[in-house]
């Protein structure tokens, strides 16, 4: 039909014809039109400038594209933060990260946090908007990562200090040994796990967010040699690792009080390691 010369679409009709599924097609429906999923269901007209746009982001997703990445954002907690392929996406797996070391640190609440492999910068908004009175500190070794971070940190309006650099390295030397938190959702999967992973992650995203070594440890192994010197005493390592690190992470992380969490769906999941009280 038409209206004022122009072709009204029926967006419902578009979705259904996608091949994609319901849930993936109203997304991508609101992407197109700039509109929420409400104002959709009242009316799902969409010209042919938005039945257009709506055909592109389709294809991108039908040839394996995150979704997230074709959306420009992801959900993080309460928060909401810019990715695209610069970026990893945030998993759930690293929203509970987040929420076990909130949990942990409720009564204590952390004056000095350090963020390494920061990414899209979610963990260290997220921990920011958690303890407020905080100096966040993140770090990631790529620079594109970090114009993504930097971009969140100034949409989100957090107070977070960010460095480009190898872990540790580019940090101020005034807080070695006086961190209350570091965590990290660093590179865990092994070499050569690339070709077993999904298209959407293998294809799309950022291989130095994905990969560590032979065993996937490279990253981790430094990270929790290097921890004890910035922390503070009675500070918290928290890491998210992969599956079958546990007995290696176990014994690298020995000095440390060291314990494993598992996940939402029971997979070894959390590195939780305590410096010593002085």
């Amino acid at each position: 039909m038409t209206t004022t010369g122009r072709r009204v679409i029926s967006g419902r009709s578009l979705a259904a014809d996608s091949g994609l599924p319901a849930h993936e097609a109203d997304r991508l429906l609101e992407a197109a039109t700039g509109r929420d999923r409400t104002s959709l269901y009242r009316d799902d007209t969409l010209d042919n400038a938005g039945a257009a746009r709506f055909g592109e982001l389709a294809d991108r997703r039908r040839s394996g594209e995150p979704l997230q990445y074709i959306e420009g954002t992801s959900q993080f907690g309460s928060i909401e933060v810019a990715v695209d392929p610069r970026v990893l996406i945030p998993r759930p797996e690293t929203e509970q990260l987040w929420e076990l070391v909130t949990q942990l640190l409720a009564d204590r609440p952390p004056r000095i946090v350090v963020d390494l492999g920061t990414g899209s910068g979610n963990l260290a908004i997220a921990l920011k908007q958690s303890f407020p009175d905080a100096k966040v500190h993140a770090v990631d070794v790529s620079a594109a990562s970090l114009e993504v971070a930097r971009d969140n940190v100034a949409t989100v309006g957090a107070h977070v200090a960010l460095y480009h650099g190898d872990l540790f390295a580019p940090l101020p030397s005034d807080i070695r040994g006086r961190v209350d938190l570091v965590i990290s959702n660093p590179p865990y999967i092994a070499t050569g796990e690339h070709s077993a992973l999904p298209p959407e992650v293998r294809d799309h995203e950022p291989a130095v967010a994905l990969f560590a070594g032979p065993d996937g440890l490279s990253v981790l192994r430094r990270i929790v040699a290097r921890a004890p010197d910035w922390l503070a005493a009675g500070g918290l390592l928290a890491c998210e690792i992969g599956e079958g690190q546990r007995a290696a992470l176990l014994d690298m992380a020995a000095d440390l009080k060291p314990e494993i969490i598992k996940d939402l769906a029971g997979s070894d999941r959390f590195l939780i390691a305590q410096k010593g009280m002085a």
